[in-house]
């Protein structure tokens, strides 16, 4: 790793195994990714808190091969009493670092429900963590430099985000975007608004063109219209949009960290191969 690189942040996210088998598969491509030494690995949490066993079993399994775990943290269909539980679950088995959020409502909710919860907004939630917990654990919050889709402008969402720092959150991690002009132009419209709190670029592996437009679709990241027409060029052929994507992705990284960005968070959607291809190109 470059002594530049040495000072920042890169870290590894993984979603909950719902299967034994799945669990096992998480070990083996956890054990290839732990060779990466990244500085923790987060683990999230489903709607309305689905998944919260299988995050907190994730969580365990990480901390007893000895690496350093975030589990994610979701306001909405979450009560205080809940939270509580949750929270002194996580203290008592020495974990310090979080990632607050607001979270998906689950499945047959809709947007109205949002208000008849215990908590509405990832702030709320930053602000009960800190007034239960003190300075026990690390929070991290998220950002979206292309704006969240149900946010009513750009302005709003910075504000928004403001509000969690100013709650207490210690740093953020982003949405994935492709576009890092984006990136630098949050991070200096949060700075002005007193939010100077490190700010990870969260990096999406580029492997699948239906599966990445599937997701875009649903977080609201742009796909530059270059990069779209290329991998929608390749058709059927996956080593072709594999390469690509390793390309366009690692130049992405480069930029960010030339440009000061203070770390990287990679999804790696359960998988080990893009994400350690990405690392090794960048020398980390």
């Amino acid at each position: 790793m470059s002594q530049k690189n040495a000072q920042k942040n890169f870290s590894i996210e993984f979603f909950p195994p719902k299967t034994p088998e799945g669990a096992e598969k998480l070990r083996v491509t956890r054990a290839k990714l732990a060779e990466l030494h990244p500085r923790y690995f987060s683990v999230t949490f489903g709607a309305g808190g689905s998944t919260q066993k299988g995050t907190l079993d994730t969580v365990l399994d990480i901390r007893s091969e000895g690496h350093e775990a975030a589990p994610h943290l979701s306001c909405l269909g979450s009560s205080r009493e809940s939270l509580r539980t949750i929270l002194a679950q996580y203290k008592d088995h020495g974990i310090k670092r979080l990632v607050a959020l607001r979270g998906d409502l689950p499945s047959g909710y809709g947007a109205m429900d949002i208000s008849s919860g215990e908590f509405r907004y990832a702030n709320e939630l930053v602000e009960f963590i800190r007034a239960e917990t003190g300075d026990w654990f690390h929070i991290e919050v998220a950002a979206y430099p292309e704006m969240h889709p149900q946010a009513k402008s750009p302005q709003d969402d910075v504000q928004r985000f403001v509000s969690k720092v100013k709650a207490g959150a210690n740093g953020a991690i982003t949405q994935y975007f492709y576009n890092a002009d984006a990136y630098f132009r949050f991070v200096d419209e949060a700075q002005k608004l007193g939010a100077a709190v490190p700010v990870i670029a969260g990096i999406m592996p580029i492997t699948n063109y239906s599966q990445l437009m599937r997701f875009s679709d649903m977080c609201g990241t742009e796909i530059p219209r270059w990069i779209r027409l290329k991998l929608a060029s390749y058709g059927d052929d996956s080593d072709s949009i594999r390469a690509f994507g390793l390309d366009v992705v690692t130049q992405l990284c480069e930029r960010l960290l030339a440009g000061g960005a203070p770390g990287l968070h990679f999804y790696t959607l359960n998988q080990s191969p893009a994400t350690i291809a990405i690392w090794q190109r960048l020398k980390l």
